[in-house]
């Protein structure tokens, strides 16, 4: 399993080198946007409006924009020495709560814990006292240039680390539109749906539950591919020089024609009155 994260969690004097590898995965399929008239793979480049080209990756800075259009530009530099600070800091278990005190609203990614060498012991010792006391760590951590406030909890016989939502990360229901205030219901109607939620009540399964739609798509893509209805995308065409001389050639003898002007002719004249003598 991929090690994404390296470091240490202390609570007390206790310290635990420890290793956080992702306990989820994306399963989405993923499809691809192509051009629908060559069957081609549409391109996303990044651009410069104001310099009319495309950019390098070595050439975009990061900025945080404080007004519109008004940015301070941050060195790439001053990003990493903070990085490098914070990332040094060890994940300090700053209290304990109950797991059921925690809305799941806050519930952001997973990651599962494992001790590093020499943190066995110390990794034990957490986990039983965790499930002893029926409690879970709030701590602190950095991952990928962010501080993230985190819970500490055991999942089978596993630590996992879960990233929460900070409480200003977390939207005001007062905004939420159209929602009704408390509405008078009748018992009837309230005892129905009490009992129609008993009916569906059971212990939960995950395991019961499928992703139907990702299944249906996989089968329709494999049906197509067995059909054989597939598509391969063309080559970028290669630019050819002898064309591209040809192109210029042509339009620079158009060019030249355009600007020329016809030069104006002159008209002989004679002197009147006078004859031819011998």
């Amino acid at each position: 399993m991929h090690t994404m994260w390296k470091g240490t969690i202390s609570f007390g004097l206790v310290n635990i080198p420890v290793k956080l590898h992702a306990a989820t995965e994306n399963k989405d399929i993923k499809l691809r946007q192509l051009h629908e008239e060559c069957k081609s793979p549409v391109e996303y480049e990044k651009r410069c409006p104001v310099c009319d080209r495309d950019i390098e990756s070595e050439e975009i800075v990061k900025a945080y924009e404080y007004a519109k259009n008004k940015f301070v530009v941050l060195d790439k530099e001053d990003l990493e020495q903070l990085k490098k600070e914070q990332e040094d800091k060890a994940v300090e278990i700053i209290d304990f709560v109950k797991l059921e005190e925690i809305d799941p609203i806050y519930f952001e990614r997973s990651y599962f814990i494992s001790p590093s060498e020499g943190g066995s012991k110390a990794y034990s010792l957490l986990r039983q006292a965790l499930g002893d006391t029926e409690k879970i760590g709030i701590a602190k951590i950095i991952i990928r240039s962010k501080e993230q406030l985190a819970i500490v909890r055991v999942y089978e016989n596993t630590l996992v680390m879960e990233t929460i939502h900070y409480p200003d990360e977390v939207r005001s229901v007062q905004d939420v539109p159209n929602v009704p205030e408390e509405t008078e219901l009748s018992k009837k109607e309230l005892s129905t749906a009490v009992t129609l939620i008993d009916q569906l009540t059971e212990e939960f399964d995950p395991e019961k539950y499928k992703d139907e739609y990702r299944t249906a798509l996989m089968e329709l893509i494999e049906a197509k591919k067995n059909n054989e209805e597939v598509t391969t995308a063309k080559d970028k065409p290669k630019p050819d020089n002898v064309t591209n001389l040809m192109d210029a050639l042509e339009k620079s003898l158009e060019k030249t024609k355009g600007s020329k002007k016809k030069k104006p002719t002159k008209k002989k004249t004679t002197t009147s009155g006078k004859k031819k003598t011998s």
